[in-house]
Parts: structure tokens; C-alpha cells; sequence
């Protein structure tokens, strides 16, 4: 898979798109930027009339263009998605690494975390019926599972606090167990990149089991004892309005709302989460 590695100022700046730099912190290593190529497909990819309108609309808090571009997704990828949901990123992700003769696995616990996708594939097999399937966490020798060292990229968006709560798993933390399997299934050299809710530094551990958000510290500590080395953070999908003390903690915000109408205006005007962005690489 083709790399080219800039130096950093001329990565950010090649990352200026629509008057929106991407802000990279350097930890001591070049980010990966793609070829100019690779931005026109995604962009095409981004501006497709396929793509769902209300997925369209937050765009603007989820950035998917800076961010798959410091992830360096490149077109002919390997891609997997940890737990995609309603499809959101698998509208971009797919035909993206399809078309440049990549492959994309969609990976969810189980069959009814991945009928978003499968819904997909269903109403327009052209575009969506490449997809592969897959198991994540996969707890069973029998479960379909991404072949091991096969995967160019690894990516997932606010799932790594499910991890930490438990969640489709009896209330017991398996975030550890996720971290190992996707450092399997990554080749020597895959990225791993992970996007999730930031909970401040000072804030009391205990509300990562209940807030929806997690601490920095916390991912780094997964993934480096998983194996992983850490390679640099983006500040793309910060939002500083975000406090993260809500009273059902990162639901209250945008799009769960999940106090319906109580100060509904001020969790508008808040928008969707302060987030963190982090790249990571399976050692050679």
C-alpha cells in the first residue's frame, strides 16, 4: 500500500480543507498523509448522493474527510469497522476502499448490531454487496472473524467506552480482550484509529463505567498493553463547549437528546461531543 510520509507542518497544512485545518500533535513520528488521489476519492466518496441526508448533516460534527485522512486510509486498503451500527462511516468507507480495489469488513458483535449495514447491502447491493462480515469481539471459536495480519486499518468510532461498560457483554469490562483481537488482526505496520468520547484527565475514573465518555490516558493504557505504539492525536473533532457532566451523561447531547425536550436549545447549541482522535501502529 502506497505511503508518503511529509513532515509535519506540511502535513497540516495540506490537511486545510474548506478553511478547517487539521490540528496534529507530534509525538516524535511523521504522520502518513495520502496521495493527493486518495483525497479526491474520498471527497467523492463524502459527496456521494447515496449517502443518507440526515448522515449528511453531521458532517459537520464528525469531520469524516480530516478525519480519515489522518487516519490514512488509502483507497486500496483493507479496512475493518469495529461495530458500525446504522452504517454512518460504511456509507464513505465502502465504496471508498471498494472501487480502488481495497476490501472492507464490517465486524459487530452480533447479527442485530449489524443490520444498519446489512440494510445497506440489501437495498443497494451494487454499491454495499462487497461488504464482508464479521464477528468483534468474537468469544467463540466458531465466530466469522477477520483473518489475522490481514488488515490495512483498523478503525472505530465511540465504541471504547461500550468496551469499558460492558456493554453487550453482562456489565463486564472486555475493552482488554477488544484491544488484543484488533491488534490480530492488523498486519505488521496497520494503523489502528480510534475516534471516542474525552473524558477530562481530572475527572473520577469511575465515570467511564457510566458517562459514555473515557479518558485519553485510558485508550493509550488499552492499546499500548495490547501491543500497539502510540503515533499522534488530532484535535478534529474537539468541540470545547462539551463539559461532559450531563445528567445522562454523553446521551444528553446530540443526536440521543435523551432528555427530550429539558434544555433541549442548550444541548443543540452544544452539538455532538468533545472527541478524541488517535492513530496508532501495529509495530513492524
Amino acid at each position: 500500500m502506497f505511503r508518503q510520509t511529509l513532515p509535519l507542518a506540511a502535513f497540516a497544512a495540506a490537511l486545510t480543507i474548506g478553511g478547517s485545518a487539521l490540528l496534529a500533535q507530534h509525538q516524535g513520528h511523521d504522520m502518513a498523509a495520502g496521495h493527493p488521489a486518495w483525497h479526491q476519492a474520498l471527497q467523492q466518496a463524502i459527496a456521494a448522493p447515496t449517502r443518507t441526508p440526515a448522515n449528511v448533516a453531521r458532517d459537520r460534527y464528525r469531520h469524516p474527510l480530516e478525519t480519515l485522512t489522518f487516519f490514512g486510509v488509502a483507497p486500496n486498503s483493507t479496512v475493518v469497522e469495529i461495530w458500525p451500527g446504522g452504517g454512518w462511516y460504511t456509507e464513505i468507507l465502502a465504496p471508498y476502499v471498494v472501487r480502488g480495489g481495497g476490501r472492507y469488513y464490517a465486524a459487530a458483535m452480533n447479527d442485530n448490531m449489524s443490520n444498519g449495514v446489512r440494510r445497506l447491502m440489501t437495498a443497494n447491493p451494487q454499491l454495499y454487496g462487497q461488504i464482508n462480515l464479521a464477528t468483534f469481539p468474537a468469544f467463540d471459536d466458531a465466530a466469522t472473524r477477520v483473518p489475522d495480519g490481514s488488515a490495512d486499518v483498523v478503525l472505530t468510532f465511540r465504541n471504547v467506552h461500550n468496551w469499558r461498560m460492558g456493554y453487550q457483554r453482562e456489565r463486564q469490562d472486555y475493552s482488554e480482550e477488544a484491544f488484543r483481537q484488533m491488534f490480530r488482526m492488523l498486519r505488521p505496520g496497520g494503523t489502528l484509529g480510534i475516534v471516542d468520547h474525552r473524558l477530562p484527565e481530572s475527572a473520577e475514573a469511575a465515570r467511564e463505567t457510566s458517562s459514555g465518555y473515557i479518558k485519553v490516558s485510558t485508550v493509550r493504557r488499552l492499546a499500548e498493553a495490547a501491543g500497539f505504539r502510540f503515533v499522534g492525536a488530532s484535535e478534529v473533532n474537539a468541540n470545547p463547549r462539551d463539559t461532559a457532566d450531563y445528567p445522562d451523561g454523553v446521551w444528553t447531547l446530540p443526536p440521543s437528546l435523551r432528555r427530550r425536550e429539558v434544555d433541549r436549545e442548550r444541548y443543540v447549541a452544544i452539538g455532538e461531543s468533545d472527541r478524541m482522535t488517535l492513530r496508532f501502529v501495529k509495530p513492524e
